[in-house]
């Protein structure tokens, strides 16, 4: 293969070898296919198309430095997706055949897997979507499920360093009582234009409001949000924001290192008492946030004084890490070591 400069990779698609991909037909999983092409033939009648039946994950994989390959909580993704499909009316893969397509994927694109001393890791995509051709308004009887797989860099190309966040009022994310807990495409392009238009006025992403009284904190763009006040680790909670493994990673580790933990509708002007702040998911793990601009009622919070992220988020960005690539014990079983 081409060779590829690991420590400059950015967050974007890089070609691999095969996929793995497995179709629902006549009420029943059929069995794992591995291919080659990065191309899907469907039908231009299918429901994914026409009626946004899709479901997405997004984990990865990280060679640590003994040189083993490891799967960060590869079963609470596979739990997240088939919530997302009961949520969307889709057939919910098997957790076991979910496992087992996402190791698969992985152990045949192996050289894909960046080496340790990058930072890089193998971003893994698991998508499902409805693939029977209807033009009627109800749920499809015809699925396909493919993890596709792409080395992938930092997510923000200045690193761990923090960036200002905007609040536009004139957009929502999802609505009250919608998708929004759920993984599906059709919540992340309801979010593009503001992401967009936040990006164009100079700042990382939005920090969306709650689209009913638009006076809690719901989600920072793609990711969850938490803010760190003395020792309280405060993450806003709604059946409107997506539930993030990386969230509840951290949520445990924050307890660990001895913070007190609240999951709980958060006040906007809350942010004004937090020491520390960030968005967290998986393509970035922590982003630790400078400030956030309210920009229809001309108000700025500042939370990263000295532009550098806090002590806490530090510590809590490098323990997880450290975890995923094998230099720190997995004590909570989160690990899949790939052989």
């Amino acid at each position: 293969m081409k060779s590829i400069d690991w420590s400059n990779l950015g967050f974007g698609y890089v070609k691999t070898d095969y996929n793995v991909r497995i179709n629902y037909r006549n009420g029943e999983w059929g069995e794992l296919e591995v291919c080659s092409d990065e191309y899907i033939n469907i039908h231009m009648a299918a429901t994914c198309l026409h009626y946004g039946q899709e479901a997405f994950e997004g984990m990865k994989a990280f060679k640590g430095k003994d040189g083993k390959i490891r799967i960060f909580r590869i079963k609470d993704n596979a739990e997240r997706l088939q919530t997302s499909c009961e949520g969307i009316c889709m057939a919910k893969l098997p957790i076991e055949k979910y496992e087992e397509a996402v190791i698969k994927a992985v152990k045949l694109n192996e050289r894909f897997v960046p080496p340790y001393e990058s930072g890089a890791s193998l971003y893994i995509r698991p998508i499902l979507f409805g693939t029977g051709a209807q033009i009627g308004v109800h749920p499809g009887k015809e699925f396909m499920f493919v993890v596709m797989v792409t080395p992938v860099g930092p997510y923000f190309k200045e690193g761990f360093k923090p960036n200002p966040y905007a609040i536009l009022r004139q957009y929502d994310r999802v609505a009250p009582l919608g998708t929004g807990r759920y993984k599906v495409g059709g919540n992340y392009a309801a979010g593009m234009l503001a992401g967009e238009h936040a990006k164009s006025l100079g700042y990382a992403a939005v920090l969306f409001l709650d689209s009913k009284e638009k006076k809690y904190l719901d989600e920072c763009g793609p990711a969850n949000f938490f803010g760190i006040r003395g020792t309280s680790y405060i993450t806003p909670q709604s059946d409107s924001i997506l539930p993030s493994i990386t969230n509840k990673s951290l949520m445990t580790l924050a307890k660990e290192i001895g913070l007190t933990v609240e999951q709980r509708p958060v006040l906007e002007e809350e942010l004004s008492t937090f020491d520390e702040a960030g968005a967290c998911g998986t393509a970035a793990v922590i982003s630790p946030v400078e400030r956030v601009d309210d920009l229809d009622m001309n108000k700025s919070y500042v939370i990263s004084k000295d532009g550098k992220a806090g002590p806490y988020s530090t510590k809590l960005y490098n323990k997880l890490r450290a975890i995923q690539y094998g230099d720190e014990s997995d004590k909570y079983g989160w690990i899949t070591i790939v052989e």
